[in-house]
């Protein structure tokens, strides 16, 4: 390509970049996880839930997500399941902007360096520890 050719296209990864940082600052709060609304069935062989048709109990909102390397699971209120809601939007729409940041990045990182492909990670060691 040519060097004006380059420089358009890098301009435009730039302008890019820049559109999608911006949009970042509408981003409210973010949360991770997962609401789910649940019906269930008590334990009480009288109960409505057992008929024929059920009529299940609920709706029982719950949030889950991992925290520390554990599954958390939390009940929520009708009003907190909106709330989380709306957390959780804006953290899936977080991370879509970073994506799409990382991709207009990189773009330009291969114009900048002269068309190469970026450079691969580090390597790890391997552990001098027995058993890993």
């Amino acid at each position: 390509m040519t060097p004006r050719r380059d420089q358009a296209r890098l301009a435009a990864y730039q302008r890019r970049y820049q559109d999608l940082a911006r949009q970042l600052a509408d981003v409210g709060l973010v949360h991770g996880g997962s609401l789910l609304r649940r019906y269930t069935r008590c334990a009480n062989p009288s109960c409505r839930c057992r008929a024929d048709p059920p009529s299940l109990h609920g709706p029982y909102w719950q949030w889950t997500a991992k925290v520390a390397g554990k599954t958390v699971t939390r009940r929520l209120t009708g009003t907190e399941a909106a709330l989380y809601a709306d957390w959780i939007a804006n953290d899936r729409q977080l991370r879509r902007l970073v994506a799409e940041m990382r991709q207009a990045a990189a773009g330009a990182i291969q114009l900048i360096l002269g068309n190469e492909a970026p450079p691969s990670p580090p390597r790890r060691a391997a552990s001098s520890k027995p058993g890993r």
